[in-house]
């Protein structure tokens, strides 16, 4: 029977391993069994990462979010029940692109969610005639007749409906 020469197998794995582990301190980049160990731990880290990353961001873009919200005199938590209670359905990816990238369409949001929000005791930024559940934020300020708050709530719906 003939003999079967592996080394060329070897060798590529041992390549795989080492190109997997360039760029790692020390030993783990250039030695075969550290760096093997290393590449097997790194594989299994950024599995379990993985799904931290979506958490991470979404905390990421609360705290823009909530940020631009005080910057317009408002609190993150009414500005997102504004909007839920006016059916402006942008996610928090855009509205953080939002508050970074375009100001005056987040502050256009805010003046939707203000005009939506109910009235709480004590809270000066809060409007007292709120659009009732379920009705659009700029019918609601058709009927109280402020055109000024129409003109901006049809522009935020608008680029609502748009992103």
């Amino acid at each position: 029977m003939a003999r079967v020469k592996r080394a060329v197998n070897a060798q590529k794995k041992r390549r795989v391993v080492l190109e997997r582990a360039s760029g790692y301190r020390g030993q783990r980049s250039r030695l075969y069994r550290k760096a093997k160990e290393q590449v097997t731990h790194s594989l299994v880290y950024s599995f379990d990462h993985r799904k931290d990353r979506k958490g991470d961001f979404r905390r990421l873009w609360i705290q823009r979010i909530n940020a631009a919200a005080r910057a317009n005199g408002m609190t993150y938590n009414r500005f997102i029940q504004g909007l839920k209670i006016a059916e402006v359905e942008v996610d928090r990816r855009m509205l953080a692109e939002l508050a970074v990238n375009d100001p005056a369409t987040f502050t256009a949001l805010v003046e939707i969610a203000r005009a939506n929000v109910p009235a709480v005791k004590g809270d000066e930024t809060a409007t007292a005639g709120a659009a009732p559940r379920g009705q659009k934020a700029a019918t609601a300020a058709a009927q109280a007749g402020d055109s000024a708050s129409v003109e901006a709530s049809r522009e935020a719906e608008n680029v609502a409906a748009n992103a």
